[in-house]
């Protein structure tokens, strides 16, 4: 039997379960929500059902209102294969408001697929279980995150901190890969896109050739890290404009990419600027970009965005787990200066800039001075380096490794 590790997600799905008559929980495929319903201590005392079984699915939609009203506190697996239950569960909630009655789960976003957002509003609270962080694989879930403690205190513990190693980055955290459940990661990607391009397609939209599709999921994972620019990826994969942004839609429908919007502070003018695109696991877009192993002399010539996109994931399990009221975003200003990440929260921020080495120089801090200059409300900056102690560089501004930033 599989050991389980416990996810930071739980104990916050634990609470809506209290309050809210329907909790989702969605995520990419394989990241390990199933496994998470199943065995969980907290939640295997619910009745547990998945339409990827034929039989259920069959019973499901041959009877819906039957289906849900047999069951009291029911997890249902891989939900939005049958819409017509989420229409009785609509009926349930609106006859009987139980809190913790339905949990659903499925690889779509449900908010976003046709008919479902109005189908619950106003009965579902939405989570999303990310690829696993790096202090769940170490088993440290359940502990408040340093990003969390330091924003409120300003405070760093003098501790070492393991630096992060590219094989890390290389692995990303499908739970199958990065637990080593599986001897080749190689073929298990492989096999996660052929599953995908197949079958999880045909849930969003009736694409009779997922060549082109496949192809621009390939060119996404080269840009991952990058300003987005649908029609300029449209171009590249030979799309219309139209059709990449539906395709695009389609990735981030399915969590294989996410967008990172700036921070400006002006909010309606941060859904207007062009966003950052990450794929969801840093793993899955080292395979969609053919890179097999980092060759630490030759270099790998986006490495840099790679280790971002490790920390985006990290970041965005992290928030979503502990901090659901911040906000993950960026700051750019064109072809002078940025900063990797901001988190916001209650109007005040912080800024990181991530750095693969151990070392630094004026160059890397001058955006995230910059940022600190015209940013009042940023409490603090900080230099993510690769080393293994934290060091205060001024007013409002630290080096703090990545092992910390992400424990």
């Amino acid at each position: 039997m599989t050991n389980y590790y416990p996810r930071d997600i739980v104990p916050l799905i634990g609470r809506a379960l209290r309050s809210m008559p329907v909790v989702v929980v969605t995520g990419m495929r394989q990241t390990g929500k199933s496994t998470m319903l199943k065995m969980d201590p907290s939640l295997r005392e619910r009745d547990y059902v998945s339409f990827d079984d034929f039989a259920q699915l069959a019973a499901a939609r041959e009877d819906p209102d039957g289906f849900v009203r047999s069951r009291e506190l029911i997890t249902i697996d891989e939900a939005q294969k049958c819409p017509e239950i989420l229409t009785a569960i609509k009926k349930a909630v609106d006859e009987e408001r139980t809190p913790g009655r339905f949990l659903l789960s499925g690889s779509a976003n449900f908010s976003m697929l046709k008919g479902v957002q109005e189908t619950l509003a106003g009965r579902a609270v939405y989570f999303t279980l990310h690829p696993f962080t790096r202090r769940e694989i170490t088993g440290k879930p359940g502990e408040s995150p340093f990003l969390l403690e330091f924003f409120h205190k300003r405070e760093v513990p003098d501790v070492k901190a393991a630096p992060v190693e590219w094989k890390e980055v290389l692995t990303g955290g499908m739970p199958s890969v990065c637990l080593r459940q599986i001897e080749d990661a190689g073929f298990w990607f492989k096999g996660f896109e052929q599953t995908y391009l197949e079958r999880d397609i045909g849930e969003f939209s009736r694409m009779g050739n997922v060549i082109p599709f496949r192809n621009l999921l390939h060119l996404a994972a080269l840009r991952t890290g990058q300003l987005l620019s649908p029609s300029r990826l449209g171009r590249d994969a030979r799309l219309k404009a139209a059709t990449a942004t539906r395709y695009l839609s389609i990735l981030e429908a399915s969590f294989v990419i996410r967008r990172v919007f700036p921070y400006l502070r002006n909010r309606s003018s941060r859904l207007i600027k062009s966003p950052k695109m990450y794929v969801s696991d840093s793993g899955l877009a080292c395979h969609l970009a053919g890179i097999r192993n980092f060759d630490i002399e030759g270099g790998v010539p986006f490495k840099g965005a790679l280790l971002e996109t490790y920390m985006a994931q990290n970041l965005a399990g992290l928030i979503d787990s502990f901090w659901p009221d911040a906000e993950l975003g960026f700051w750019h200003i064109q072809g002078r200066h940025e900063v990797d990440f901001v988190i916001e929260d209650g109007g005040k921020c912080i800024a990181l800039e991530i750095k693969s080495g151990t070392r630094w120089g004026e160059r890397e801090l001058s955006g995230l001075k910059t940022f600190l200059g015209k940013t009042p409300q940023c409490t603090a900056a900080i230099l993510a380096y690769n080393g293994d102690s934290a060091v205060r560089l001024g007013k409002r501004l630290w080096a703090i490794p990545l092992g910390m930033i992400l424990s």
